[in-house]
């Protein structure tokens, strides 16, 4: 059977378009209606037409024009004759780079990950961005009593801290340069915010933290400045946690790093192996589905899929927009 869909095409800097496209299910593949789409921090940055290096990550090559989006969740319609995970009706969330930005998509098995029992479709749509970012959070090194800063109040930001307080952090503090996300970071539980426009954060967490710096510090706001940042304020022997991707080179204050013994931790898992995700993405999701966590107040923006234009330059014009996403 061919499915015929409307799919987001990124023909060049901010040339984007709904294009048709049909989509025919192999042997080893599945077919998937969206129930909601979530436009990445990535996506924004092809918009704007920087387009990083290919890395295994991508099956589809990184140039233009360019077969955008991979955050959403849907329902399965049709299964190839090899398929045994997966039936019609079957409730999954994408974990690949497959033209997501459509009614409907196509995968291979491994691409895909089933949705836990009782997650709101509406969140298990931003399954593949929240469990990324609840994973980063579980496995931060934070430790009860700890002061953890989190730069950066983006979706992964929000959740990350979130996180931190629930594992027992003493204080958390969120720095970002915009005032509404940072409110937004207070009322989910953020002990302390920081506009960096506006004070210096440096100073700040030293004073806070009677001039040690910080136990752990989570960058999660993309920005050569923010690294810099985060390695001043990180104390003598303190965990430093990845979780932006950059993919510009940067300059970076590595005498820090080395003079301090600062342990570094990548907890960008997503990026490893299927099977490794296949295993931790229920556990980093527990906690939404019991409701520790607060997912839905970081939707700011609904557009229609009909509105993939004004849902881009939003998003491109917009820094107050925290996660915009599209129904189809």
């Amino acid at each position: 059977m061919t499915i015929k869909t409307k799919a987001a095409l990124l023909r060049g800097p901010y040339d984007i378009d709904l294009v048709d496209i049909e989509l025919t299910c192999d042997d080893d593949e599945v077919i998937v209606e969206n129930h909601l789409i979530g436009i990445c921090g990535s996506d924004k940055t092809f918009y704007r037409g920087q387009l990083p290096p290919k890395t295994a990550e991508f099956r589809h090559e990184p140039k233009f024009p360019f077969p955008l989006g991979h955050e959403s969740g849907g329902t399965v319609v049709e299964v190839g004759s090899k398929v045994r995970e997966y039936k019609p009706g079957d409730k999954v969330i994408a974990f690949g780079w497959n033209n997501n930005i459509a009614k409907y998509f196509k995968a291979k098995v491994w691409e895909l990950q089933p949705v836990p029992e009782g997650l709101d479709m509406d969140i298990a749509s931003l399954g593949e961005p929240t469990a990324c970012a609840m994973y980063s959070g579980l496995n931060s090194g934070v430790q009860l009593g700890d002061t953890a800063v989190i730069m950066g109040a983006g979706f992964a930001g929000q959740i990350i801290a979130q996180c931190a307080k629930k594992k027992g952090a003493e204080k958390v503090v969120v720095v970002d340069v915009l005032d509404g996300k940072l409110q937004l970071a207070k009322k989910l539980g953020a002990d302390i915010v920081i506009n960096a426009d506006k004070e210096n954060a440096v100073e700040a967490v030293k004073e806070l933290t009677n001039g040690k710096g910080a136990d752990v510090v989570v960058e999660a706001a993309g920005s050569e400045q923010s690294i810099n940042i985060c390695s001043e304020i990180i104390k003598h022997n303190g965990k430093f946690v990845w979780y932006s991707w950059i993919t510009t080179p940067v300059k970076l204050n590595i005498s820090r790093w080395h003079d301090d013994g600062l342990e570094f931790i990548n907890t960008c898992l997503v990026h490893h192996t299927n099977e490794e995700r296949y295993v931790w993405a229920p556990d980093a999701l527990r906690p939404v589905v019991q409701g520790l966590i607060n997912v839905k107040s970081l939707i700011t923006h609904e557009f229609k899929l009909e509105q993939l234009k004004e849902a881009f330059d939003l998003v491109d014009k917009d820094d107050t927009a925290i996660k915009v996403v599209l129904r189809p």
